[in-house]
Order: C-alpha cells, then sequence, then structure tokens
C-alpha cells in the first residue's frame, strides 16, 4: 500500500505543471509557454531526472549537462534548456532573469542581422558581407553555433551577477573589518559574523560554477557532446542521402552539397571543441579572478581575527599580570595580619607592661618587612618574565 501511494504521489507531482517558460529562437523572437513537465520532455527530448535538476523547489548543485538533442543548465538562477533551435527559461516572471532574457534577446537579434545578410546578397556583394563580417568581429560577435551563443551569454550573465555579490562584500567588509580593528565591541563582531557567514555562502556558489567549468574543460568527449548544431545537420544531411534513383543535375548537385556538409561536421569536431574550449576557458578565468578576490577577502578577514586574537590575548595577559601582583600582595598582607592576630591575643605579656612605645615599633618592623618581602617577590617575578618590565 505504502509502496503504491508514493508511485501515485509521484505521479501526481510529475503530472503537475511546471510552470511557464521563455522561448527565445535563433532570431531573437520570444514567446511564452504554459506547459507540464512532458510536454517539456517531449519537446526538448529529455528524461524527467534532467527536469529534477531545474526544478527549484529540490536543491542541485550547479550542472551544466549535455544530452542527446538538448543541454540543460542549471547556474545560479538560471534553468535553462538549449537545444539546436531554441532555449527555454524556466520562470521568466523572476525579475532577476529580466537581464538574461534582454541580453539573450539582443544578443541573437543582432547576430541574426548581421549574419542573415547572406540569404539577401548576391555574389556581386560578397564585400559588404565581408564587411559585415569584419563588423561582427570587431563587435565581439562570432559565427558560433546558436547554442554556444546562448551559453555564452548565459555564462556572461552569471560571472557578472557573481561578481557583483562579491563587491558587495568588499564594499560592506572592509569597512566592518575596519572598525572592528578599531574598537572591539559586541556589535562589531556580530557584524563581522554575518558578513563573514555571507561571504562563505558567495564563496561555495562561485566555487561550484568552477569546478563545474574546470570538469568541461578536462574532459574532450563531454565538450563534443555541445555541439547539438553539428548533430542536427549530420542527421538531417544523412537522411537526405538515402535515395539516389536517377539523378538530374540538380539532385547531383543537393546530394554532393549534403556530402559535403556531412564531411565538413563530421571533420569538424576537432574545431568545435577548441571553440568551446576558448570559449569555456574565458569564463573559468574571469570566474577564477572572482574566486581570488573572494581569497583575498578571506585572507583579510583572517588577518584581522589574527590581530584581534592578538590583541584579547594581551588584554588576557595584562590581567593575569594584575592578577599576580595582587595576589603578591594579598600574601604579604596576609602576613601582616598574622602579625596583628598573634598581638591580638588576649594573653599577658611580661614585655609588654610598662612599654607604651612596642606598638608603634611592631607596627614599623612588620610594614617594613611586608614591603621587603613585596618587593623581592616583585623582582623575582619581573627577572623571570612573569610580569612586564
Amino acid at each position: 500500500m505504502e509502496n503504491s501511494r508514493n508511485e501515485e504521489g509521484q505521479e501526481k507531482k510529475m503530472a503537475m505543471a511546471s510552470g511557464s517558460w521563455i522561448i527565445l529562437d535563433a532570431h531573437g523572437k520570444s514567446s511564452t509557454l504554459e506547459a507540464d513537465k512532458y510536454k517539456i520532455m517531449e519537446r526538448a527530448g529529455l528524461h524527467a531526472r534532467d527536469l529534477r535538476i531545474l526544478d527549484p523547489h529540490l536543491s542541485y548543485p550547479s550542472a551544466i549537462l549535455s544530452r542527446e538533442h538538448a543541454i540543460v543548465l542549471n547556474l545560479e538562477h538560471v534553468k535553462a534548456i538549449i537545444t539546436a533551435e531554441e532555449v527555454l527559461l524556466q520562470n521568466p516572471a523572476n525579475s532577476i532573469l529580466a537581464p538574461v532574457i534582454e541580453e539573450l534577446s539582443r544578443h541573437l537579434k543582432i547576430v541574426d542581422s548581421i549574419y542573415g545578410i547572406h540569404h539577401a546578397l548576391g555574389e556581386d556583394d560578397m564585400e559588404k558581407v565581408e564587411c559585415k563580417n569584419d563588423q561582427a568581429t570587431n563587435r565581439g560577435i562570432k559565427d558560433l553555433p546558436f547554442e554556444f551563443r546562448v551559453l555564452e551569454v548565459v555564462l556572461e550573465h552569471i560571472c557578472s551577477y557573481l561578481d557583483a555579490r562579491v563587491t558587495e562584500l568588499e564594499t560592506s567588509i572592509y569597512p566592518a573589518l575596519d572598525e572592528l580593528t578599531s574598537k572591539i565591541s559586541s556589535r562589531n563582531l556580530d557584524r563581522v559574523r554575518k558578513l563573514k557567514t555571507a561571504m562563505t555562502r558567495v564563496n561555495a556558489r562561485v566555487q561550484k560554477i568552477k569546478d563545474q567549468l574546470e570538469q568541461l574543460l578536462d574532459d574532450d568527449s563531454d565538450m563534443a557532446e555541445f555541439f547539438l548544431t553539428r548533430k542536427q545537420v549530420t542527421v538531417s544531411s544523412a537522411n537526405g542521402l538515402c535515395f539516389p534513383t536517377s539523378p538530374t543535375n540538380d539532385s547531383r548537385s543537393a546530394n554532393d552539397s549534403r556530402e559535403k556538409a556531412i564531411t565538413t561536421y563530421s571533420h569538424g569536431s576537432e574545431n568545435d571543441i577548441e571553440e568551446l574550449e576558448l570559449l569555456l576557458e574565458a569564463y573559468f578565468m574571469r570566474i577564477d579572478t572572482t574566486v581570488n578576490k573572494l581569497n583575498t577577502l578571506r585572507e583579510y578577514t583572517n588577518d584581522t581575527e589574527d590581530y584581534i586574537n592578538i590583541q584579547i590575548d594581551n588584554h588576557r595577559n595584562q590581567l593575569i599580570r594584575l592578577d599576580l601582583v595582587l595576589t603578591m600582595g594579598n600574601i604579604v598582607l596576609s602576613l601582616f595580619s598574622l602579625v596583628a592576630g598573634i598581638f591580638g591575643v588576649n594573653l599577658p605579656y611580661t614585655w609588654n607592661l610598662n612599654h607604651p612605645y612596642m606598638f608603634k615599633w611592631v607596627v614599623i618592623f612588620t610594614s617594613a618587612m611586608c614591603l621587603l618581602i613585596f618587593s623581592a617577590i616583585l623582582v623575582y617575578a619581573r627577572y623571570k618574565g612573569l610580569i612586564g618590565m
């Protein structure tokens, strides 16, 4: 019974609507889609476990996964599915995603407007095309596959977002640490503690992104699976070569172009890996710079903590010295009290009779001896380094 209930519960969860998605195509046009998980799985060719990675209710770590027909991205607040023709972003109503959507739309429209000129110009206008290509190169826009362009925009946003968080921490932590150095108080200590907790959380998030990029850079086979456009063109071109019956000139030229496309995309995997490797290395270096900022901030925090601990130890040592001096004084006063107690006993003394000046000399002698003993102990303690000079 319990197993059947669990299965029914899982089926209900799978049947629940996954919320709204925004779809951006290669031309930068956006549209909103309301679909459940099954429709998204069918549309992108994914499994249920891939969509669980994008579930905002589950705390999955940052991941960049390649599948047969899509790339699954779970980077901070960006949860996306990239195919060879479109990108699906989950929860577009989130205000944090607005810059990503705007940048993706703008970037894709610019690339489409620049490289779309190839379809409108003839052979006589190749100089204009080359001029457009030069402009695109100068503006940092390369003729990358669609999935690489989307991945580049997302990584740019994530790196900028995390770098901004680190900058906010720097502007808050440095003044807080300086204030704590000048004045040690419970308020300043609590403020630094909260900032240090926030720094630890940001560092964990940045380190996850860095580890994910490093893992991809270390495995060429994983990077080769990211070229979805090559997979799609290779499959579609191969399907077009299945019926060569009494070919005409047009069919021969079409088959020749398909064969050329298959050869180009099948032998271009190394170039594909190089392009993706250069892209990932650029953002790996950038996220590594952010990690270095956090390491510098952590070192400064640790140095401040060491300085505060030194100050606290110094105060503790001063209290120990004061306690030692008070203990020595207590010993001396105990000797004086001993003499006073002896003379306070109600017993007849023959040498005390008719000698009223004896009280004065006993007090003077006892005080002098106590001061002498106290000075001797103090000199000995300073000689041994127990108290400061």
